[in-house]
């Protein structure tokens, strides 16, 4: 059995997503959730469906080998970052294959700062026609990993920020989960 470790830092609903997804699968188990947000509302969905949760702060995940430690332990195969905001650092990447899921089109509207509504924003200021997703592996630079899968989405001249979000998250609950498990099982 394949085993995910989810990494969130706010509202959860790509890991919530990502778990029922799973729930059905005898191949693949996601394990646990980490967050570097002890508010974070990933945590509460994540003890909904009996994960176990781990909160850390800036000084554990970058200075200490606790969180590789506790991958380590739990015997994890794949690290997915559904809506978490910090670089990853060295030591977890050494050891683990990481993913990310980023609401754009990259190269476009990644790298520091680019989450959330602040890409959506962008997006409708420089009238771009269309947006999207983009599920990359992750490295040591903001959004710079290597490209898995991306899907697009039309952006109308009337839609506002809040209309590109939601286009955006219908990508992402349809086809998140479908790389994640292609990932886990290449050639299937």
């Amino acid at each position: 059995m394949k085993k995910i470790a989810l990494f969130a830092s706010g509202s959860g609903s790509n890991a919530q997503n990502l778990i029922e997804y799973f729930s059905e699968n005898p191949n693949v188990c996601v394990d646990s959730l980490f967050s570097n947000n002890k508010n974070a509302y990933a945590l509460e969905r994540a003890k909904n469906f009996g994960l176990q949760c781990f909160v850390f702060d800036r000084h554990i995940f970058y200075n200490t080998d606790d969180i590789l430690r506790i991958l380590v332990s739990r015997d994890i195969d794949l690290v997915v970052l559904a809506g978490f905001l910090w670089l990853v650092p060295d030591n977890i990447l050494k050891n683990f294959t990481v993913v990310n899921i980023h609401p754009a089109l990259l190269p476009k509207y990644g790298g520091k700062g680019m989450y959330g509504m602040n890409v959506h924003n962008a997006v409708v200021e420089n009238r771009d026609t269309e947006s999207g997703i983009t599920i990359h592996y992750v490295n040591d630079i903001y959004d710079a990993g290597r490209i898995i899968f991306q899907a697009k989405c039309s952006v109308d001249p009337a839609d506002k920020p809040e209309d590109v979000a939601n286009k955006v998250h219908q990508l992402e609950y349809r086809y998140f989960p479908e790389v994640v498990e292609k990932v886990l099982f290449p050639g299937s």
